[in-house]
């Protein structure tokens, strides 16, 4: 395929489909570096994210991570994610124009037929909870659509893949939080976790799960990429593996120089390397199982070619030149991430009429 072919078939998938993406962090980047001020977020920033590189990135919907550090001790946890998911909100208000809320799969659609771009909410690590499922359901009503399960560190109820495991995957505890995540209709959000955990969430779960971030450990030995006998179980979950951006992520070289002194160049990480994850994904999940969650403003460094938000297109032009259709494309920048969306959103509106999985 040519050049000027991979070009066409990339801008129409993104036609049939604009990225919806698993995870930015521009709110964390926002906490830190502009005392979390919503002004002059248009255009020209040193951060990852602009208004006008989402645009050039065809992003029509973005989960925006509301993270804090799983060092917080619980209830300044829970604060410091109600200021995140409060600079979310303030970000809209200022910029009406350019995002609107959406906690469903219609309102996804009405965003990005309004020409705005679609914004969501996961939560990174139930640290961020205190271990209280009345916060996890105030979460859910203020927008909240996926929990990532654990960050860095384990919680009380769940292995996390970068800590001395303690539970085995999951306690009693943690399994009843599956459930109420499932009645809620908000994601588990796989990322993260042990593979322990990500084995015993997907026994407990009754709804598709997410991994918001990750990639494949075959390919990158690395703790915080997903097995393939993870993979292999998406299918029948109806899952969706959204493939990251995290150079440590994608190739084992990097890892090891990121790990080390840092005394001779980085290895090369290249567009290329992420379309081998996700083509290794689409091998062991199949295509309705894929996605992207860059992690923008999440780490310093990114691939040559997906420096940015604005990069999306050049994943896709890479693929295309792979062979992918136009179809299988939308698929992989976000059809396949909004069927799981669809297929929790009734979950999601109903909870309040169903009694609570897992009480105070």
């Amino acid at each position: 395929m040519t050049d000027s072919d991979a070009r066409a078939t990339a801008a129409l998938a993104l036609d049939l489909s604009p990225v919806i993406d698993g995870h930015n962090d521009w709110a964390w980047e926002c906490r830190l570096n502009r005392g979390y001020s919503v002004d002059g977020l248009e255009g020209g920033l040193r951060s990852d994210t602009d208004i006008a590189r989402l645009r050039a990135g065809r992003v029509g919907a973005q989960f925006w991570s509301v993270y804090v550090e799983d060092t917080l001790p619980g209830a300044d946890a829970v604060q410091a994610t109600l200021e995140q998911i409060d600079w979310v909100y303030r970000l809209i208000a200022r910029y009406p124009d350019d995002f609107h809320l959406a906690r469903t799969a219609g309102e996804v659609e009405s965003a990005q037929a309004s020409g705005r771009i679609a914004s969501l909410l996961g939560a990174e690590g139930a640290h961020s909870l205190n271990d209280s499922p009345a916060v996890l359901r105030m979460l859910a009503r203020l927008g909240v659509r996926y929990l990532t399960l654990t960050h860095v560190h384990n919680t009380s109820w769940a292995d996390s893949g970068t800590d001395v495991p303690l539970h085995d995957g999951l306690t009693e505890r943690g399994v009843s939080y599956i459930h109420e995540l499932n009645r809620l209709g908000v994601l588990v959000d796989l990322s993260h976790v042990s593979p322990a955990t990500m084995h015993a969430a997907l026994d407990a779960t009754s709804a598709p799960v997410i991994f918001s971030h990750s990639s494949c450990r075959a390919l990158a030995p690395h703790l915080r990429n997903v097995p393939d006998d993870v993979l292999a179980r998406l299918e029948s979950n109806g899952g969706v593996l959204m493939v990251t951006f995290v150079p440590q992520f994608l190739s084992a070289a990097y890892s090891d120089w990121f790990d080390g002194p840092r005394t001779t160049p980085a290895p090369p990480v290249t567009v290329s390397d992420v379309a081998d994850h996700v083509e290794h994904a689409r091998a062991v999940a199949g295509v309705a199982h894929i996605g992207l969650g860059g992690d923008f403003d999440g780490t310093d460094e990114f691939p040559a070619g997906l420096e940015g938000v604005d990069g999306y297109p050049v994943l896709f032009e890479e693929l295309a030149r792979r062979g992918w259709s136009a179809p299988d494309l939308a698929a992989l920048a976000g059809g396949n991430v909004l069927r799981v969306l669809r297929a929790t959103d009734a979950a999601y509106l109903g909870s309040s009429a169903t009694p609570p999985a897992l009480e105070l």
